[in-house]
């Protein structure tokens, strides 16, 4: 769906050293969205060219209300397409194609345990909200660089859910120090003793993911990962974004990030060519 997505917030997410930023777009993407799936945003220079840069920008999906006909994005300024879109202003409207891509699954019951580092945060919330509105019960584990940066990017939020939150930062300004992987390793071997059904989602750095899904299958733990890949067109017919996989024969295939993805079963990756 191609839309013009008009601008209903755009402004500063935290303090202003992190350079995030949460935008809410209204339009119908929101009718049919599903958590893990993202837009792709065209971002125009029109100082230079109306069709600079060429290349629309994808943004995952951190927030979905069908009842205001609303989506929220946020990103992290980072680039020249970032810069450009950082300027749009409330009442601006923007080509937006949504939604793409394929997004998390829900396990019928038991518990969803959401792992993630750094702004890899920002698609889990909306699969939270579907989750705990479901009946599952959510537990995060969430690791970034620093007590700001965690603050910054929406932990209030998180806290608000009243589900368990398990936090790492690198420098230990809060949470435990280190690496979120450590948390999750205790937890899944206290999970092998007492029994229960866990699924886990994991969205982040790509060696993040892969000892996420390293740890899930030495406990015979279904995971679900969110792959990022340099998109040109997110449609499909670039082939920019393609990943290698293994299908249930053990054979190599290849699978398109944009459409096929972004979500994947963890243990189909074949990480050491898809980092």
């Amino acid at each position: 769906m191609l839309i013009e997505g008009q601008v209903v917030i755009h402004e500063r997410l935290g303090d202003e050293d992190q350079r995030l930023r949460k935008l809410v777009l209204k339009g119908p993407i929101a009718q049919t969205a599903k958590a893990g799936q993202f837009v792709a945003i065209q971002v125009q220079d029109s100082s230079i060219s109306s069709f600079d840069p060429l290349l629309r920008r994808p943004i995952s999906l951190a927030g979905i209300s069908s009842e205001r006909d609303e989506i929220t994005l946020l990103y992290r300024i980072q680039g020249r397409g970032t810069e450009i879109l950082a300027r749009a202003k409330c009442g601006d409207k923007l080509s937006v194609m949504g939604p793409l891509g394929k997004g998390f699954s829900l396990p019928d019951e038991g518990e969803l345990w959401l792992v993630t580092g750094g702004i890899g945060i920002f698609p889990l919330y909306p699969l939270a909200q579907s989750a705990l509105a479901q009946g599952l019960t959510v537990r995060l584990f969430w690791g970034g660089e620093n007590q700001s940066f965690l603050e910054s990017a929406g932990l209030s939020s998180w806290q608000g859910l009243g589900i368990p939150i398990h936090l790492s930062t690198l420098d230990g300004s809060l949470g435990q120090k280190g690496l979120v992987t450590v948390q999750l390793k205790e937890l899944l071997e206290k999970h092998a003793i007492s029994g229960g059904k866990i699924r886990v989602a994991t969205c982040g750095p790509k060696k993040m993911m892969q000892a996420v899904t390293d740890l899930c299958l030495d406990y015979k733990v279904p995971v679900e990962v969110s792959l990022e890949e340099r998109m040109g067109c997110a449609v499909g017919a670039c082939l920019g974004c393609v990943v290698t996989l293994t299908d249930e024969a053990g054979t190599l295939i290849h699978k398109k990030v944009c459409q096929d993805g972004p979500v994947f079963q963890g243990e189909e990756v074949v990480w050491d060519e898809s980092c």
